[in-house]
């Protein structure tokens, strides 16, 4: 469990406070919108009506005391930035905060920042690489070359085990698990069969899983 302090609570903010509620944190709003943080009372711990930009009021909250700090100020990047700052001026951590253009994640890096949140790139690219392709279920980026992928097995595979097709030594790519129905199964083997019934997590570079899946 982590103690958490939460700069923010409109929409993005929200959907953050929940989770990390349903995860069990310890979470700590703040908001200047009065109804904001009204609405979000019974999903954290404690909340708080202030300015985020006003560092007296920042102190008074010890955010050396909290283990990540995250910054969801969306609309006012100069409150979002001023509140980066003053974050890890006053000893915060671990800084998150959020960005809506290439150029403000830029600022905020070099004022504050530890790590920058881009929801809605993020969220685009994650639609586009979906919904473009009918055989790609899910994935998740791990870094600029590097992902996961859930996808459907491959019509050509249907029938073959996983150690007949040696997709990693073909494609560098690595099956991870195979699930059915929603249940994941991890402990695969080369002789784990493949089946129309069945969608693969695979793992590798963006380049390999483009090529190999079609994508």
């Amino acid at each position: 469990m982590k103690s958490i302090l939460l700069v923010g609570v409109g929409r993005f903010g929200k959907h953050i406070a929940l989770q990390l509620n349903q995860l069990g944190h310890q979470v700590m709003a703040i908001d200047c919108n009065e109804e904001r943080i009204n609405a979000i009372l019974p999903f954290v711990t404690n909340a708080q009506i202030g300015d985020s930009t006003n560092v007296d009021f920042l102190r008074s909250l010890g955010v050396r005391n909290f283990d990540v700090c995250i910054v969801t100020i969306g609309s006012d990047f100069q409150s979002s930035l001023e509140t980066t700052s003053n974050l890890k001026e006053l000893g915060a951590p671990l800084v998150v905060s959020r960005a809506q253009r290439d150029v403000h994640a830029k600022f905020l890096l070099r004022n504050g920042a530890d790590e920058v949140l881009y929801p809605e790139k993020q969220l685009a690219k994650w639609a586009a690489i979906r919904y473009a392709s009918n055989h790609i279920l899910d994935y998740i980026e791990l870094d600029e070359t590097h992902a996961i992928f859930e996808v459907s097995v491959p019509e050509s595979w249907i029938g073959l085990s996983i150690g007949q097709i040696d997709i990693r030594k073909k494609y560098n790519i690595n099956i991870m698990a195979v699930k059915k129905d929603g249940v994941m199964k991890m402990s695969i083997t080369p002789d784990t069969l493949l089946s129309d019934e069945l969608t693969m997590l695979v793992l590798g570079e963006y380049k390999d899983l483009q090529k190999c899946f079609h994508i």
